[in-house]
């Protein structure tokens, strides 16, 4: 076993594809291909399953994952601290839905990073994906809410996937509208008086359950919807056609201007607002560092 067979593991369970990785790792598929088959051969463990559509990382080559990026990390002090003393680049990626703060606080992060060399990514997708993104190794957290009502299923799936989810803040929820809009300026809104404008969320593919729905309330029925799949859009229609949508009332201005106002919906439900990772590996530095700028939301939500 080699460091350089486990940077190749690591790299196809980030990419999902021996192809991309082999592409991202400036070497040929067959030769990234061989050099995995070797390592699992050697350490008598599947790591990865080959489908048609790519690959799937197996619950023994999880835990395998696991280690190895200990291993690596740990090797990539090492470098830092006794190679020229060379900063080394960093790496982080996190999925979540289609929160404004989740952007705001990945854009502090990366400006906080302070080293010369970063590959970052950040993923607003769906629910699902979300999941997904942090069980393959894609990314390192996922952010998403629970309620009383998705709660269970969504903790099941978290169970059967290893993944442990965090609390970060409680929300109440809040309807976006334009800031033009007949309702911007009222102290709290009924479901009931927006019934007459188009109810916007986001669509969640072939997962399209209610479970999954990233608008609290989803099971309300409404006679004007339109789904979208990126949060731009849903603002422009929110704007273009006097539209809503529910949320939980954290919409920093710095980075999403003045055009949507926020108005608290008559509602006793509750959003926890938190984080998914792996419950077999620790964060990184800049995991760390994306979660100490998510903390100060707490306070935008109404927390102490």
């Amino acid at each position: 076993m080699t460091l350089q067979q486990l940077k190749y593991a690591a790299a196809v369970a980030r990419w999902g594809s021996f192809n991309e990785a082999a592409s991202r790792l400036f070497i040929s598929q067959p030769s990234l291909s061989a050099a995995v088959r070797e390592l699992e051969s050697e350490m008598g463990v599947r790591v990865f399953d080959r489908t048609s559509r790519g690959v799937v990382v197996t619950e023994e080559g999880a835990e395998f994952l696991g280690y190895a990026r200990q291993v690596l990390e740990q090797a990539n002090l090492l470098e830092e601290r006794y190679r020229d003393a060379v900063p080394r680049r960093r790496l982080f990626s996190v999925s979540a839905q289609h929160y404004a703060f989740a952007v705001n606080a990945f854009v502090e992060t990366v400006r906080d990073l302070n080293v010369d060399e970063y590959d970052c990514t950040l993923r607003e997708t769906r629910t699902h994906e979300i999941i997904e993104d942090v069980a393959t190794f894609r990314s390192e957290l996922g952010i998403l809410y629970l309620n009383d009502f998705n709660r269970k299923v969504l903790e099941k799936i978290f169970r059967e996937r290893l993944l442990v989810f965090t609390p970060l803040f409680e929300a109440t929820p809040h309807v976006f509208l334009s800031a033009a809009h007949p309702l911007a300026g009222r102290e709290s809104v009924a479901l009931e008086e927006l019934e007459s404008w188009p109810c916007l969320s986001f669509e969640q593919g072939e997962h399209n359950s209610f479970h999954f729905s990233e608008e609290i309330l989803s099971t309300v029925p409404h006679r004007k919807n339109i789904r979208v799949s990126d949060r731009a859009t849903l603002f422009n229609l929110l704007v273009g056609l006097g539209g809503y949508t529910v949320s939980t009332g954290v919409l920093p201005s710095d980075l999403n201007g003045s055009l949507i106002a926020s108005v608290p919906l008559e509602s006793d439900e509750r959003m926890t607002v938190g984080y998914v990772a792996r419950r077999d590996i620790g964060l990184g530095e800049a995991g760390k560092l994306y979660l100490s700028h998510m903390e100060k939301y707490r306070l935008d939500a109404g927390g102490s």
